[in-house]
């Protein structure tokens, strides 16, 4: 009886082993998709931790790196790309952490409601993302919603890029001295509002 018990004990343990080795390949080797959110730590500066959301054309926006693309990487590949581009901020290799924290929902696309409209905020905001705005949202309410900006944030250079009839226009809107287009400026539909990393002298 005790030698059948050791034997099943055995094969439990070699079992979980196995799992836990498929899954990790299996999480190895997912390729990042577009509305997939990343969680993204950096050991030796807590301060660059966040959450990002994958956007439409695939990328992320991430400090002191920029923009890079992430969809079809796997995450082995863009903690990769991120560690380079970080390298030269810190006096050895920094250790980045790369998860999907959630994936993108592959259901049915629900439109939004009609007293709602869809539109991206990325780059330097607390909440960057998709989110549902009333119509008559304004750049600077949705500048708000989105938690205001990171410490990073170039607050002289916010982005509004709106595409219509097929083509895209980006207008700066700067929050310090409220030159460029007006905070007061209605969005539309689909309206992208990036908040690019900051200088090192702004």
């Amino acid at each position: 009886m005790t030698r059948f018990l050791s034997g099943l004990m055995l094969a439990l343990i070699a079992a979980a082993g196995f799992l836990t080795l498929s899954g990790g390949k299996a999480a190895a080797q997912y390729a990042i998709q577009p509305g997939d959110q990343l969680q993204i730590e950096v050991l030796e500066d807590s301060s660059l931790n966040r959450g990002t959301l994958v956007l439409p054309d695939g990328t992320i926006t991430f400090p002191l790196v920029g923009t890079i693309r992430a969809a079809g990487q796997s995450v082995s590949q863009v903690r990769a790309v991120i560690t380079r581009k970080l390298a030269s901020n810190f006096a050895n290799e920094p250790n980045v952490f790369v998860t999907v924290a959630r994936l993108a929902d592959k259901g049915p696309l629900v439109p939004a409601a009609p007293d709602t409209m869809r539109i991206y905020i990325m780059g330097e905001v607390n909440q960057a993302g998709l989110i549902e705005v009333d119509p008559s949202t304004t750049l600077l309410q949705a500048l708000a919603q989105a938690g205001g900006f990171t410490r990073f944030g170039a607050q002289k250079r916010v982005q509004l890029r709106r595409t219509q009839g097929g083509k895209t226009r980006v207008y700066t809107y700067n929050y310090k001295t409220g030159a460029g287009i007006s905070g007061a400026t209605v969005l539309s539909e689909g309206d992208v509002i990036v908040v690019p990393e900051r200088g090192l002298f702004e």
